[in-house]
């Protein structure tokens, strides 16, 4: 079995992404509510920050602030995970290995992890967060998508309301591997 390494680091910032299983479902857009409540479950319990987010109807893309002293986001990845899915019938296929393990067939087992270096890779991964819902054809501008945080940096002057447009170019790769679970 390989053996997954991870970045650790107390108090570090993280941004992350996070794939259902079942990549052809709307699931987080269509249980929002479930899925914002699961998240503050958990950072009730184990507290974190959350500067940058967007949801997608079958992903979801954030930036987290650890607390001075905690390095540990894998085990919050795995509270919310499972508190959003016990807010669901269980319908999805669920694969025998799963089904032994007592887990759904909700979730990707893993998820993507880059720990934020310095102030420009922030902001890549800020960008990279409000124009995925225009990438992935879910909205003409970064404002439209319901279901991020871009609004919040509009209203706190950090960008305009018109920036992430369709016909903008992508904001660049960065080859830093943002994309690499699709």
């Amino acid at each position: 079995m390989p053996r997954y390494l991870r970045s650790p680091a107390n108090g570090a910032c993280y941004f992350f992404t996070v794939n259902l299983a079942d990549r052809q479902t709307d699931l987080l857009t269509r249980h929002i509510d479930p899925l914002r409540a699961a998240f503050r479950s958990v950072q009730l319990r184990h507290p974190f920050g959350i500067p940058a987010a967007v949801i997608l109807p079958d992903h979801l893309h954030c930036l987290w602030q650890l607390p001075a002293g905690d390095s540990d986001f894998a085990t919050r990845w795995s509270l919310i995970k499972a508190a959003f899915s016990r807010t669901l019938p269980t319908t999805e296929v669920i694969s025998s290995s799963r089904r032994a393990r007592g887990e759904r067939g909700i979730w990707q087992r893993r998820f993507w992890e880059h720990r934020i270096r310095d102030d420009e890779d922030y902001r890549r991964h800020v960008e990279y967060i409000h124009f995925n819902p225009v990438k992935h054809g879910h909205a003409l501008r970064a404002a439209d998508w319901p279901y991020s945080s871009f609004r919040h940096f509009v209203r706190a002057g950090l960008y305009a309301e018109d920036w992430g447009i369709a016909a903008e170019s992508q904001p660049p790769d960065t080859g830093e591997g943002c994309d690499k679970t699709r």
